[in-house]
């Protein structure tokens, strides 16, 4: 029907790690289905997704509450597309704490773990896509 669209078949999705798939910070099916399973695609997420937790959780450790919140629900939204829960959760509890005035500290660490996981995760992602 629509297959005039299709530049390409899809390709195979990015192959799972070779440690336990629950424990993967990113939902490799979720961004498989994201991705219409294009394996460039994915990649070039992943790569984009990387780049963006490393530059907005910097900013959030210094930011002031107001735009603490700001780069949270950005990066919330990224996080959706991809599959990186724990993120999502991190953002969310950090959105929960500026807009009630409460704590921060316990928000932020959860998101460094979460943005540390993922940023790992897309890093051993890259290394079992490397050619041999």
């Amino acid at each position: 029907m629509h297959s005039h669209f299709l530049v390409e078949p899809p390709a195979v999705p990015l192959p799972l790690p070779a440690t336990d798939p629950d424990a993967m910070p990113i939902d490799l099916a979720h961004l498989f289905r994201m991705t219409l399973g294009d394996a460039r695609l994915q990649a070039e997420v992943l790569d984009l997704f990387d780049q963006q937790i490393a530059l907005l959780v910097a900013r959030m450790d210094t930011a002031p509450p107001a735009a603490m919140a700001t780069l949270a629900h950005t990066l919330k939204g990224s996080a959706r597309g991809v599959g990186a829960w724990e993120i999502v959760t991190a953002a969310e509890a950090i959105e929960a704490a500026v807009a009630a005035g409460s704590e921060i500290e316990g928000p932020l660490a959860a998101m460094d773990r979460a943005g540390a996981e993922a940023r790992a995760a897309i890093a051993r992602l890259r290394r079992d896509r490397a050619p041999a």
